[in-house]
């Protein structure tokens, strides 16, 4: 079989003569790039989609691309069900048991025969066990659970949080969001809310609004308080009481309060955040397969869950950089009820955006149904890429027919087209990509993943079992114990030399409520590293807080912690009411943060370094405080667009050779047909002469005449003739040959450089380690003096 094994190319399937019903010849690789315009899958039960949706994401997944998988069903938590091995034991706690009792197997014998349908499948595709272990080493594959610990649970209070910048500076974007999160969360209460005429919604938005615009968080107990006592005097051009009257509100308030308080919405307060960057990559910057099943969910938790799912992913999208290779995937299995042509549920506003707007960040749509009907095929023209599978009925046909004459060129030929759909069978599909100068028909490789069909809860769980996460526990200052206050809490009277930063006090707090200060040695600087040759030139401002003590060392910077405040944020004077712990009697010398200045300027100069990371073989290094999970990230990216760049440049310094050799090739067969057309002419003329002399000779002639002597001539040199244009057909096949032989050389030649260049390429290699420290000049000590480090008491 061809490789296929090719840069940013996925092997899907080969080419389908629908005409012969066989197969044809040759490999179907689509590149990846196409898929940022998005794709459509469409396909009845038993046509394969599921299939070919998985083989899709297994080639991303290889090539190191993330993605997020809505699974309405339970079928794609198979694409953990991978066995490089392909061992009968492997198989045999996923069996179906029920396809084992309709076979007459037991499972055990079921388990046995499954294995060896995977492995003689795999290898008429030319795939093997390898490659399985080159996919789970590829990417992470975890099956997320919201509203269930059956997987990894998710968290809905953090979707409440105010959207980034760059969604809150774009109005219509803004606006959407909000809309679409108060949407889901009434439906989430069986509340069909119409957004312009319901005033639960309105006022819901009304307190998103207020809260986001500001940049403040919210969760649901923030959203029960202020649905009580909004933070608005008017709704609308009406005052609050007489739009939405206290009686009212109490009771949507309670009605969120009730679910908030139900023993089942539990699990969905706890888990991983919905934050798309860490769905998409583990905290080692590892390309990660998420699938978040919600087969478990009511229709109203679906869409609720659904909906903040996509306005997370808009919202995570704008914050990437533009790109024009693939950065990741979102794909949505069964997107029936939530893209319909008509009405407008929650998920279709952030949808359309995605289809709209994601393919500037590289993020590739890939949507699939097995119901044609009920799809927006206006918003469904963003596609560029249609696989259409086996339809049940004409009028699906017909439905699919309508959306690609739409997308399709001039030209298209509907009646054709209608001929070829009807024809398609199981695991075949029609391929339309605007990138392509024509459709393809092909069949689908065998994928790499066990398709042992929906997973059930408990499936899951024993599928994820040692796999759930639980969010770190506060470490460092967070950490430490409350300090004891003096005996009479009374701050100290100090010398006006002595300078006192105060930190402030987080979080809210009555004003009754006193806050107790402990003393610390604080220090502040700015610290400018520089380094031309990595393009660093950063500074960095610093505020570091030592414990204070007694004796000949009352103070030590080696002991000192950073401060998670900035240095204009430290206030010269406390909050009030304030207690004060006991100040050790060195810090009431002034004399004492001299030294200590000194000493603070020193211990900066040996401890202070920027560490970057640098990948040997690009040398592309990491931004000033990027961690390493979000440089690799973000390496993965520039990398695999400079591979896509190099390799395209590759293939047309190449295409030139390539067209001239098969111009030599075209030219040197035109010969070889001549040579052997001339040859055979002069066999014949040579075989009439010797006939016409020999016939003369038969017909009875008693001597040899000179005519017979030379016609006898004539033959013999027809004969030299003949043998000279038989070297020369030999001497043209030759030539041929030899240029076919310059041409394999020349693939060959091609694609070692193209293994180079991935090598070359490759994100995974081990990156440096490049350390930069700064200058004693460019450490600037802004101040050195007594810190008050708040503890809030009741």
């Amino acid at each position: 079989m061809t490789d296929y094994e090719k840069l940013g190319l996925f092997y899907l399937g080969r080419p389908f003569d629908v005409e012969r019903g066989a197969p044809g010849e040759g490999l179907v690789l689509y590149d990846s790039r196409d898929l940022v315009t998005h794709a459509l899958c469409v396909g009845m039960t038993g046509s394969g989609k599921t299939g070919l949706c998985i083989a899709l994401l297994e080639e991303a997944a290889l090539d190191g691309i993330p993605a997020l998988v809505i699974d309405p069903k339970g079928d794609l938590g198979n694409l953990l069900l991978t066995f490089p091995e392909l061992r009968p034991e492997d198989f045999r706690p996923w069996v179906n048991v029920d396809d084992a009792r309709r076979k007459g197997l037991d499972p055990d014998a079921y388990a046995a025969s499954q294995a060896e349908t995977w492995r003689k499948g795999l290898a008429a595709w030319g795939q093997d066990g390898a490659r399985i272990r080159r996919l789970k080493e590829a990417a992470d594959f975890v099956i997320f659970t919201p509203g269930s610990t059956a997987g990894r649970p998710l968290s809905v209070l953090d979707s409440f949080a105010a959207p980034p910048a760059a969604v809150r500076e774009d109005e219509e974007l803004l606006r959407e969001r909000i809309a679409s999160t108060a949407t889901s969360l009434l439906a989430l209460l069986g509340v069909d809310a119409d957004p312009v005429r319901s005033r639960e919604h309105v006022l819901l938005s009304t307190i998103l609004a207020t809260a986001w615009r500001e940049g403040r968080d919210l969760d649901l107990a923030a959203l029960v308080a202020q649905i009580r006592t909004p933070p608005i005097a008017k709704l609308g051009v009406m005052d609050l009481e007489s739009a939405f009257p206290a009686k009212d509100r109490f009771e949507l308030a309670m009605a969120l309060n009730t679910l908030l308080a139900a023993p089942g919405f539990a699990a969905w307060l706890e888990g991983d955040p919905l934050d798309v960057g860490r769905l998409l990559y583990t905290p080692e910057g590892k390309p990660r397969v998420a699938i978040v099943s919600i087969a478990h969910l009511s229709d109203a938790e679906r869409m609720f869950l659904v909906s903040l799912l996509l306005s997370q992913v808009v919202a995570w999208m704008r914050g990437q950089a533009g790109t024009t290779s693939l950065r990741a995937i979102l794909y949505m299995d069964e997107i029936f009820g939530y893209f319909p042509p008509v009405a407008n549920p929650p998920s279709k506003g952030p949808l359309l955006t995605l289809l709209k707007q994601a393919r500037a960040f590289g993020l590739g749509v890939v949507l699939a149904t097995q119901n044609p009907v009920d799809l927006d095929y206006k918003g469904l023209a963003n596609c560029g890429t249609w696989f259409i599978g086996r339809l049940q009925t004409e009028r699906d046909r017909a439905r699919v027919l309508d959306g690609l004459e739409g997308a399709a060129p001039a030209g298209f030929d509907r009646a054709r087209l209608e001929r070829t759909l009807s024809s398609l069978r199981s695991r075949v599909f029609y391929l339309h990509n605007v990138h392509d100068d024509e459709p393809t028909v092909f069949e689908t490789r065998w994928v790499m993943s066990y398709l042992r069909g929906p997973l059930a809860r408990p499936e899951i769980r024993r599928l994820m079992e040692g796999r759930r996460e639980t969010r770190p526990a506060a470490t460092g200052a967070a950490a430490a114990a409350p300090p004891v206050p003096s005996r009479d809490g009374v701050r100290p009277v100090l010398p006006p030399e002595i300078a006192q930063f105060f930190a402030p006090v987080r979080g809210a707090r009555t004003p009754e409520t006193a806050v107790t200060y402990r003393p610390v040695l604080l220090g502040t600087a700015r610290v400018r590293f520089v380094d031309a040759g990595a393009g660093v030139d950063v500074t960095r401002p610093v505020v570091y807080a030592a414990p204070l003590g007694e004796g000949a060392l009352a103070s030590d910077w080696e002991r000192a912690e950073p401060l998670d405040v900035a240095e204009e944020d430290l206030a010269p004077a406390p909050e009030s009411p304030a207690l004060f712990a006991e100040l050790p009697a060195a810090a009431s010398q002034p004399k004492a943060y001299d030294a200590w200045r000194k000493a603070f300027a020193a211990w900066l100069h040996r401890t202070q370094v920027l560490p970057l990371y640098r990948h040997p073989a690009t040398g592309i290094v990491s931004n000033p405080g990027e961690a390493e999970r979000e440089f690799r990230i973000r390496l993965a990216q520039e990398v695999r667009e400079r591979r896509d760049a190099a390799v395209e440049a590759l293939r047309k310094k190449y295409a030139s050779r390539f067209e001239s050799l098969e111009a030599r090739i075209r030219r040197a067969d035109q010969a070889v047909a001549r040579e052997a057309e001339q040859a055979a002419q002069e066999k014949v003329q040579t075989a009439i002469s010797i006939g016409m002399t020999l016939l003369g000779s038969l017909l009875g002639r008693k001597r040899i005449s000179s005519g017979t002597i030379g016609r006898a001539g004539t033959a013999a040199r027809g004969v030299g003739r003949s043998m000279r244009q038989a070297g020369d057909v030999r001497r043209a096949e030759a030539n041929a040959a030899a240029l076919r032989q310059d041409l394999a050389e020349l693939e060959a030649e091609l694609e070692r450089e193209v293994q180079a260049i991935e090598r070359h390429f490759d994100p995974s290699r081990s990156l440096e380690t490049v350390s930069i420290r700064p200058t004693r000049a460019n450490i600037e000590v802004r101040a050195v003096g007594l810190g008050w480090l708040p503890q809030q008491r009741g």
